[in-house]
């Protein structure tokens, strides 16, 4: 089975719970998504205000990918450039697959998914996304068509002793 994605989905309670669950089960499983478990919603809450804050003001878009129960089981952010000289690029934000489903090929189909959705904004050119390293996930996005175009030795401090890298990764998308 796969997932069904739906770019800028109406924005419900069922949604925004949906989304929040998610980001609280894959941050408890130790996805790199902002958080370190382990967490709850009240935790996660904020963070998905400033999201929907941002979608509220034409900033931000949400992809979501259903299950065949139609639950949330994989999002992504669309968030667009303000600034006058990069606007023909958006960043990808909170890239999630629920750890249920991983190991399904998911990810690779919420990637192609981004990329169709932010093909289908006005003037956008490239993708731009952040992972955290240490973990892995720079292959996986490489896999996917990104290339690595910069990193920051320690900048993410997921513990005290425990420094990552933040690893910026380009998708044009010509």
């Amino acid at each position: 089975m796969s997932l069904t994605f739906t770019f800028d989905p109406p924005l419900t309670r069922d949604l925004r719970d949906g989304v929040l669950d998610l980001w609280t089960d894959v941050s408890n499983a130790g996805g790199s998504v902002g958080f370190v478990p382990p967490v709850t919603r009240e935790d996660i809450r904020p963070e998905l205000v400033r999201h929907l804050v941002g979608m509220a003001e034409g900033r931000t878009r949400l992809l979501v990918g259903y299950d065949e129960e139609g639950r949330v089981a994989a999002t992504a952010f669309l968030a667009l450039n303000t600034h006058r000289l990069m606007r023909h690029w958006l960043w990808l934000y909170t890239v999630m697959v629920h750890p249920r489903h991983q190991g399904r090929g998911y990810g690779r189909d919420l990637m192609g998914a981004a990329a169709d959705a932010a093909r289908t904004c006005e003037g956008i050119e490239a993708i731009r996304l952040t992972c955290r390293g240490g973990l892995g996930l720079e292959r996986f996005y490489e896999s996917c068509g990104y290339k690595e175009v910069g990193r920051v030795p320690g900048a993410i401090r997921v513990a005290p002793g425990d420094d990552r890298d933040d690893v910026f990764l380009l998708l044009p998308l010509g």
